[in-house]
């Protein structure tokens, strides 16, 4: 079993366990990998469950807030039990990089199925599922036909008509990161400035917020990251039933380049204890069952083409994703948040 450790409390490492069909090298070393992770999901848990009974490998695991993760890794600094960071948002993978928390591998296997703009040039992080930064309307009063691009949101005819969640969470920053990389700062300005003037409230909550809303006729139109869609239309609790029955999904394309992605993803730590235990687990993450797992289990669309979209994402139509390398998201992310706060979008 896997064992979930507070960031607040001392890490722990567990007995280790002897695998027969996992080889590190070494007779003696301990069969372990130590994970630090910003994702809370169940799905996740199965996952590390069905690699240690395939492997024999015991996956120690702590779970925090994102920054917290990286600030403990940097404090740890060469004493850092971590083998292994797993995150949402290419921004924060990318930051990570930037902080030296991360080591660069080569393996011939994540290079074969992971498409080379859902990781890093230099291999320090690895995409392992896509999350689409889609529009999200209310059926009974949009026409889908007007929300063909980003753009279209700025429109006079959204004004006092579109929800999102504040300038500071790094899926928005993402979004607008990339809007600089393929259009400049001075059009990705224009475009935040545009949402702000057709807000409906100010942004707060969280993307499930901003769909209730819609529920509520609130707003008509949000932008959101397509796995709280997904996961609110298999969502059963009857609160929800409202926003379930009206909301409908279109994917927006960005300056001709299709529909903004981001990913959740890992890399290995720079001071890894156990490497290669961290380098299997991450080639057990992109395997067949472990991307159906997190396409079914989280409602996150799978890196690899091969392996088929949960039925409620199905039911949205078909992703044209950018292909924009998402070190990009990480490098401009800094202009990104002076461009949101130059627009007034807090």
């Amino acid at each position: 079993m896997r064992n979930t450790l507070s960031l607040l409390a001392p890490f722990a490492m567990l007995a280790a366990c002897n695998s027969p069909q996992f080889h590190s090298g070494d007779p003696l070393r301990e069969q372990v990998v130590n994970v630090y992770s910003h994702r809370h999901y169940e799905s996740d848990q199965q996952i590390f469950d069905a690699f240690t009974k395939k492997t024999g490998i015991h996956v120690n695991l702590v779970m925090a807030d994102d920054d917290e993760i990286l600030t403990r890794m940097q404090q740890e600094g060469a004493n850092s039990p971590c083998d292994l960071l797993m995150t949402a948002d290419a921004g924060r993978l990318g930051l990570a990089k930037v902080r030296d928390l991360l080591q660069p591998i080569r393996d011939s296997l994540l290079e074969a199925v992971i498409p080379a703009h859902l990781r890093d040039p230099d291999g320090n992080w690895f995409g392992l599922t896509m999350r689409a930064r889609v529009f999200a309307y209310d059926k009974r009063t949009v026409d889908p036909s007007h929300l063909r691009t980003y753009a279209d949101l700025t429109k006079p005819e959204w004004k006092g008509q579109v929800l999102v969640r504040t300038s500071e969470h790094v899926y928005n920053q993402s979004l607008l990161a990339a809007m600089i990389a393929h259009e400049g700062p001075d059009s990705a300005l224009v475009w935040a400035s545009g949402i702000v003037a057709n807000l409906a409230r100010e942004p707060k909550g969280s993307d499930t917020d901003q769909l209730l809303a819609i529920g509520e006729g609130i707003g008509s139109v949000a932008i959101v990251n397509s796995y709280y869609i997904g996961k609110l239309m298999k969502n059963t609790d009857p609160a929800r039933d409202q926003a379930r029955a009206v909301i409908g999904v279109a994917f927006p394309d960005l300056d001709g380049h299709g529909t903004h992605v981001n990913i959740s993803g890992a890399g290995v730590a720079r001071y890894a204890k156990h490497k290669a235990e961290a380098i299997a687990l991450l080639e057990y993450l992109v395997s067949d069952s472990a991307q159906a797992l997190f396409a079914e289990g989280n409602e996150e669309y799978p890196v690899r083409a091969d392996v088929p979209i949960a039925r409620e994402l199905a039911a949205f139509g078909t992703l044209t994703p950018d292909t924009l390398n998402l070190q990009a998201l990480a490098t401009y992310n800094a202009e990104a948040v002076k461009l949101f706060d130059a627009s007034g979008w807090h």
